[in-house]
């Protein structure tokens, strides 16, 4: 039964971060990006000059950083639609995935769910979640320029514990905000 746990909440974290980009479907909290025709590709991507490290998710939590989060396992990464993600997944207890969303700015997204807007080192940000539901689920979304966001999809095994959720996700977001491109503030 654990297992089949692990895996259910490995499935709401991919369903939430492919919901987060490209353009699929939103999970749980998770954004969507507005239907737009003023976009095209080559508006939406980043700059050329950014280095590999600016723009891979996993290379934006040091070691030590992880462990504030409370991440014992190093960043797993992967692609969402086409955009790239890193996956911490910890068995038993759920886990994190930050998605770098080249496709939409954070004005962009339209998130399933009640959104609060917030501030994060200087960012424009939302917290996307349902405590109400209480579903151990939480999104955090970071302006990084004016085509990109960066997305914080957290949820528990257990499917409960939406407030520790949100606190997770704020961490990690107040951790790799000052550092993300596009910075703006």
């Amino acid at each position: 039964m654990a297992l089949v746990t692990v895996l259910s909440a490995a499935g709401l974290l991919g369903a939430s971060a492919c919901g987060a980009a490209g353009g699929e479907a939103a999970g749980p909290g998770g954004a969507s990006p507005a239907a737009s025709s003023e976009n095209t590709p080559s508006e939406s991507a980043e700059p050329s000059s950014a280095s590999p490290a600016e723009t891979d998710p996993c290379a934006w939590l040091t070691p030590a950083e992880r462990s504030t989060a409370g991440l014992a396992v190093p960043g797993e990464r992967r692609t969402v639609g086409s955009v790239p993600a890193c996956d911490y997944t910890e068995q038993g207890a759920g886990g994190v995935t930050v998605t770098f969303d080249t496709t939409s700015a954070l004005a962009d997204l339209r998130p399933d769910g009640e959104a609060t807007p917030l501030r994060i080192a200087g960012r424009e940000a939302q917290r996307v979640a349902d405590p109400v539901a209480d579903d151990g689920t939480c999104t955090v979304l970071l302006a990084a320029g004016s085509t990109s966001s960066v997305h914080i999809d957290v949820s528990t095994a257990d499917f409960r514990g939406t407030r520790e959720s949100c606190e997770r996700a704020s961490t990690v977001a107040e951790l790799i905000a000052p550092d993300l491109p596009g910075r703006t503030g």
